[in-house]
């Protein structure tokens, strides 16, 4: 298991982090528990805790990884996560063949409205 993420398996986090280096403009982001990629607030790639790379894509994309890769929507705490493909492991072990579709992903995510960001309270503001 790795001790950055706690219960994410080392060789799918070895994997996933393989995918994400091989693309300069994306940057691994972390949580306390599970690593993800954002553009602008909206997360548009996770490794779940079960070890499964999820891929935020476009309807047409999304319909079209589901039926190529013979795959599911993405599932993470009991959720359906219905804009997120699950990335078959013999794929993700292919990152070349993976690489375009993360590019989709990042390209979808662009066309998303940035997300607010959140601001301190005024109490936490004045505390300092």
């Amino acid at each position: 298991m790795s001790k950055q993420y706690g219960q994410v398996p080392e060789e799918k986090l070895a994997l996933y982090k393989q995918l994400i280096d091989a693309h300069p403009e994306i940057e691994l982001k972390g949580g306390k528990k599970l690593p993800y990629t954002s553009h602008e607030g909206n997360m548009f790639s996770q490794l779940t805790k079960a070890g499964t790379v999820g891929l935020r894509l476009g309807k047409a994309e999304r319909e079209a990884f589901l039926a190529e890769f013979d795959s599911d929507l993405l599932v993470t705490y009991g959720t359906v996560m219905k804009e997120y493909v699950a990335v078959p492991d013999q794929l993700l072990q292919d990152t070349a063949s993976l690489l375009p579709w993360l590019e989709l992903s990042l390209a979808y995510a662009k066309t998303l409205k940035p997300q607010a960001r959140k601001r301190k309270s005024q109490a936490a503001s004045s505390a300092n």
